[in-house]
């Protein structure tokens, strides 16, 4: 400050031919203090009497200082009724930009609000969820933390926990902190302290043997070099944090290092400078700084104590911060002077505004100029004041690294500036940061580890929403990011994959020709439709025997394409379904089946009434003659063939895709259609069936000889029992096995019919020729 204020004198371009006086007190640091040292600082006993004294204003219009919020509160609250204005170089409280409590505040420092905002800014730029804090018990920490709580609510960011310390109960107080953070999972924490405190808890971290713990610096310490020592660098290094701004003011050094009790006879700052430095005393002044330490306990100094050969943290400018904000302080105060003088004169930007008066400065005009400023000082910074007393807020991103000779290096690896876009207040160099116990990883500090891909966050009971349990994303949903609060579902034609971050097509199912069932059902199909063609060979060159003829051959050699037909029609059911492989595996096996039981049907009924013919003055065989046996096949095909064609114009059996049974699955089928026309023709099938049966088992006790009867009562057995099966078994099949096992019934069902009704003829035909003959045939 003194040095600034003599800089000032020197300028001949700000306020020339004036001479700018001070008066320094010591708060000491305590709000009492600091209180004592304003009122004494308005009331001065040794003021003159004079009008301006009398007439109630105080004695200094304007105050800089105090350091500390909670001192600055108390000396701004007694300030603003006598409209003194007053600006602080490093009470960065949020509460104090309230107008309406501290309407004369200023400060050079930026608030805590913005503060705050760049340590939640860094807190979400490497990810870390779970944060605790240590804070000081007064108005910096208090109304520091309702901040940071208000911005970090913002993200998904939580805080394990908060502990506050205070002068009061320190002792007992520190170890219950320090437990707290050792149980903690929290691996980062800020310390929101002044330097003493923040110094008395990194003691009782070593003291406990804390390690593995990030540490994040207000700007209250964090160039506080003090701290830093052969014991604490354990725990320091690698601290990061944002502190105000720093440079370096030429002349500083040289103008603290010439300081000297012999040129400096009545400034008590240099009497206790000499004991704390060279630890002697000196006795120039009656006047003594409150809270200094007696000169009776130090030998006298001898006269050859020399700043400039003495290293000490005092005359180091590098780390010009606090003391930069003072310069600024004091420098505003002299541009707002300069602004009343041009007013007064009838010059500059106020020249039209109501003047205060040149000689005698009264505090609320000065205040007015005040507010008011704003210049570009020496740094090419810009100093002014906004509506909440409040400068520029600007920091820089501080990292504290051990340098070769093991000193405390204060690296500048970016910085946080208010005025730029949103997103991009923040800038760092990465690279240049060295974390705690020299990691050049940043630490992770998360109360869960992130759910992968594949997984959802699923919060914990009575946890913060930052605690959570990674739950894997049920079949047909997916996530396919990191940290997903919901799985998506999958579209219908898809399906999500194992690892459950990817929607992939469906499986297609149906029953191929590729298939292995595939290619065993077409086999045995083929087989079933060549034996058919080798036993209609055989009846054809067997044409003229006896046994043939009395079987009536015509509907043996239909009956035998229709089980041609039926085996052939099981392969129309394998492949991939089409409109025209629905309708034609549907209609062809009903009008197939139905042609074979209506053979059957005709034959049955031609033997049982041939017997019933041999009655005397029966003529009934001359209504079953080989025309009404065609009538009868073709009528009873007739039907089938009109239910068919109805169906196919009304509601045709198309393909469909089926995902109820299997959702990971697409089965290709045949939807019938109209279930009414699927059920007329089945029940059409199984309507002639029964009638064949009742027929056959009527003519069961017929001559054996000519007695089909009886073979077609096994075969109609066969029938029913693979249609019957064949109902819950097409029903709890799933997939493509529902057409294999339709298939298997038209199949079984058509192997029966062959070797039931056939068999036994082509045992005769081809091994017992001898038995076919009429003699035989007619024999009892």
């Amino acid at each position: 400050m003194v040095f600034s204020i003599e800089e000032i004198n020197r300028n001949a371009e700000l306020l020339p031919n004036i001479t700018l006086g001070y008066k320094i007190l010591d708060s000491c640091g305590t709000p009492s203090e600091g209180l004592k040292g304003a009122l004494k600082l308005l009331n001065e006993e040794d003021q003159p009497v004079s009008n301006y004294a009398c007439a109630g204003f105080p004695s200094v219009p304007v105050i800089i200082g105090d350091g500390g919020s909670s001192q600055s509160v108390v000396v701004s609250r007694m300030l603003a009724p006598f409209s003194v204005g007053m600006i602080s170089y490093f009470s960065s409280c949020t509460c104090l930009s309230d107008k309406h409590e501290f309407p004369t505040f200023f400060r050079t420092i930026p608030s805590d609000a913005v503060q705050i905002k760049a340590l939640v800014r860094l807190v979400q730029h490497f990810k870390w969820t779970w944060v605790g804090v240590v804070a000081q018990d007064n108005d910096y920490g208090r109304f520091g933390m309702m901040a940071f709580i208000e911005e970090i609510a913002k993200f998904e960011t939580c805080v394990a926990f908060i502990e506050f310390i205070s002068p009061v109960g320190l002792s007992e107080r520190l170890p219950q902190v320090v437990e707290r953070i050792k149980t903690s999972s929290a691996k980062v924490i800020i310390i929101f302290c002044a330097e003493r405190f923040t110094a008395a808890l990194v003691k009782e971290f070593i003291l406990h043997n804390v390690t593995g713990i990030q540490l994040i610096a207000s700007e209250a310490w964090i160039t506080s070099v003090q701290l830093w020592t052969a014991d604490t660098l354990k725990i320091l290094s690698g601290t990061i944090g944002f502190g105000i701004r720093r440079v370096e003011i030429p002349g500083l050094r040289e103008f603290l290092v010439k300081l000297h009790p012999s040129t400096e006879p009545h400034n008590p700052f240099v009497e206790e400078l000499w004991r704390e430095v060279f630890g002697c005393s000196v006795k120039i002044s009656n006047q003594t700084l409150v809270g200094t330490l007696s000169s009776a306990s130090f030998e006298p100094c001898t006269g050859s104590e020399n700043l400039e050969a003495t290293e000490t943290t005092y005359a180091d400018v590098s780390e010009l911060r606090g003391s930069y904000n003072v310069y600024k302080a004091v420098y505003a105060v002299a541009h707002a002077l300069h602004n009343l003088q041009l007013c007064e004169n009838g010059k500059g930007p106020f020249a039209n505004k109501t003047c205060g008066g040149k000689s005698n400065i009264v505090p609320w005009q000065l205040l007015h100029y005040i507010k008011e400023v704003k210049f570009i000082n020496h740094f090419g910074e810009e100093v002014s004041f906004d509506k909440n007393g409040d400068p520029v807020a600007s920091y820089d991103l501080i990292n504290w690294q051990q340098g070769a000779d093991g000193t405390v290096q204060f690296v500048e690896v970016g910085y946080y500036d208010a005025a730029l876009p949103p997103g991009k207040e923040l800038q760092m160099d990465k690279n240049r940061i060295i974390w705690h116990q020299g990691n050049n990883i940043a630490p992770v500090s998360v109360c869960s580890k992130s759910c992968f891909a594949g997984t959802r966050k699923a919060a914990q009971k009575g946890q913060p929403i930052c605690c959570f349990d990674c739950v894997p994303c049920a079949e047909g949903t997916i996530s396919n990011q990191t940290d997903s609060l919901e799985c998506l579902i999958c579209p219908l034609q898809d399906w999500s994959n194992e690892r459950r971050d990817q929607c992939i097509p469906k499986y297609v199912e149906f029953l191929s020709f590729y298939d292995t069932m595939g290619i065993t059902l077409t086999a045995v199909s083929l087989f079933g439709t060549c034996i058919t063609g080798v036993v209609a060979a055989v009846f054809l060159y067997s044409l003229n025997t006896p046994i043939v003829r009395a079987n009536n051959s015509e509907l043996s050699f239909l009956l035998l394409i229709s089980l041609i037909l039926c085996f052939l029609c099981s392969i129309a059911f394998i492949g991939q379904p089409t409109p025209w492989s629905c309708m034609v595996r549907h209609t062809v096996f009903g009008v197939s089946f139905v042609l074979c039981i209506s053979c059957v049907l005709s034959k049955t009924l031609v033997v049982l009434m041939a017997f019933k013919a041999t009655l005397p003055a029966s003529n009934v065989m001359k209504w079953f003659g080989p025309k009404q046996q065609r009538s009868i096949v073709f009528l009873c095909t007739l039907i089938q063939i009109i239910i068919c064609a109805i169906w196919l114009v009304t509601s045709p059996p198309l393909p469909s895709k089926n995902t109820k049974y299997q959702s990971a699955k697409i089965i290709l089928e045949c939807d019938v259609g109209s279930t009414v026309a699927f059920c007329c023709v089945f029940g059409y099938i199984g309507f002639l069936a029964g009638i064949c049966f009742l027929l056959a088992f009527l003519a069961r006790a017929l001559p054996d000889k000519f007695n089909e009867a009886k073979f077609i009562t096994f075969s109609m057995l066969i029938f029913f029992a693979v249609w019957v099966t064949f109902i819950p078994a097409y029903i709890s099949t799933p997939g493509k096995y529902t057409v294999a096992v339709e298939i298997f019934a038209i199949l079984a069902s058509s192997f029966g019919l062959l070797i039931c009704i056939f068999a036994p003829k082509c045992f005769i035909i081809l091994l017992r020729p001898e038995e076919n003959s009429k003699k035989r045939l007619m024999a009892k």
